[in-house]
């Protein structure tokens, strides 16, 4: 079959799903025993965060199932992403149970490829992935995987070598692996009536299974985090830039007219005044601002291009559906806020008593922790239109590292 006819196995059902196991403990790794190591923090984002990012980006994936241990699933849960689609299921007593939760949790709307991933390797890049997604035939699994270099030794019991490996034809196996959903869901369900439970990935269940496995091109990035040694090679390999580290700042302005009212919302707190801000939505220019700013670091436009007052749906709409989408545009981009800082321009009503809980809205909307998030406020002296209080205006600045360019 041809790369094009694989790629209409996509697109027949319109959907490429992702089963991502981190149902381990990964005692190996070394660290705090209580905390698994794809919650552990490589970079200032955990190894989760990275695993379910790399496919986040990808417009093909429809639907990302999260397999972990079941007493992980909160703690799993209170991570922010963006998918539209994503899911976490508890794991079984071995991987193969686990990728069956995964693949089972995705029987509600099947898709036509499922990629199965392991949580360990938090570096797969996106061109990595097509290339499995396009390998994929109805009953051929998609295999990244890298010719090995070293020479090979096979050693006794008793630890002296018995042969010299051929390595000319030797690759190491890496993840996501692609299979034609339902091909791999009968190859997993027929080896565990078989009782076939310590296959080490999924390919080697399709080969048992009578299916064939195609080799794509992996990649020596796509290291896999098992011993103490490989976290800090991943440490090393973001603080030198070998996967682009990229800070990103963009800056967002609003204004809108004071009319006569009762309340006015800033930062997505209502506030009783003698006035109320006009506005084709609840008018709130703090987050207006801020929806800019985020936008304005991954190349989105600004927020009419989103959400344009000519549309009758945001008519009265509270602002902060349009900060949460562009928090999410941000994470599909690839992108990790840092801070948001929002200064308010007003001479009227006086915003210190309610900074603090402008600040917990704001956090709450972009996810970040209260010490990352500022909002301040400054009046305009009696100057100007916000000094005559016909209107009250807003100045927000977002900081976003992007581990990619955003696509």
């Amino acid at each position: 079959m041809t790369v094009e006819r694989s790629n209409i196995l996509a697109k027949q059902a319109g959907r490429v799903g992702v089963v991502i196991v981190a149902a381990g403990q990964g005692s190996r790794a070394g660290g705090d025993a209580a905390v698994p190591k794809q919650f552990r923090s490589i970079g200032g984002r955990t190894v989760l965060e990275r695993a379910i990012a790399c496919f986040e980006v990808l417009e093909e994936v429809a639907a990302v199932v999260v397999v972990v241990g079941e007493a992980d699933i909160p703690r799993a849960r209170e991570m922010r992403m963006s998918s539209a689609d994503l899911r976490f299921v508890a794991g079984g007593p071995t991987r193969q149970r686990s990728v069956r939760a995964g693949l089972e949790a995705l029987g509600d709307d099947p898709p036509a490829i499922v990629l199965i991933h392991d949580a360990a390797r938090p570096f797969a890049d996106a061109d990595m992935i097509r290339r499995v997604i396009a390998g994929v035939e109805p009953d051929v699994g998609a295999l990244p995987a890298v010719a090995v270099s070293d020479t090979l030794k096979r050693v006794g019991a008793d630890r002296l070598v018995e042969a010299t490996v051929d390595r000319s034809r030797i690759h190491a196996a890496q993840t996501p692996q692609g299979f034609a959903y339902a091909a791999i869901c009968a190859a997993h369900a027929d080896a565990a009536d078989a009782g076939l439970h310590d296959c080490t990935d999924d390919t080697a269940v399709l080969e048992w299974h009578g299916g064939r496995t195609k080799l794509v091109e992996g990649s020596t990035d796509n290291i896999k985090l098992t011993f103490p040694a490989d976290f800090e090679r991943a440490e090393a390999m973001l603080a030198r830039g070998d996967r682009m580290i990229d800070v990103r700042t963009g800056n967002g302005y609003d204004v809108h007219r004071l009319v006569e009212g009762t309340h006015v919302t800033l930062c997505g707190v209502r506030i009783a005044h003698d006035q109320a801000l006009s506005g084709h939505s609840d008018a709130d220019v703090g987050l207006h601002a801020l929806t800019d700013a985020l936008l304005a670091t991954c190349g989105e436009g600004d927020i009419g291009v989103h959400f344009p007052p000519s549309d009758e749906r945001w008519r009265g709409a509270a602002s902060h559906i349009f900060v949460r989408h562009a928090v999410d545009l941000v994470r599909r981009h690839g992108g990790t806020i840092c801070n948001v800082d929002v200064t308010l321009i007003a001479e009227a009503p006086k915003i210190l008593p309610h900074r603090d809980a402008m600040c917990a809205a704001l956090s709450e909307m972009t996810g970040l922790d209260r010490r990352r998030v500022s909002v301040k406020a400054t009046t305009n002296e009696t100057i100007g239109f916000v000094g005559r209080r016909e209107g009250i205006a807003a100045i927000a600045t977002a900081s976003v590292s992007y581990a990619e360019h955003p696509e």
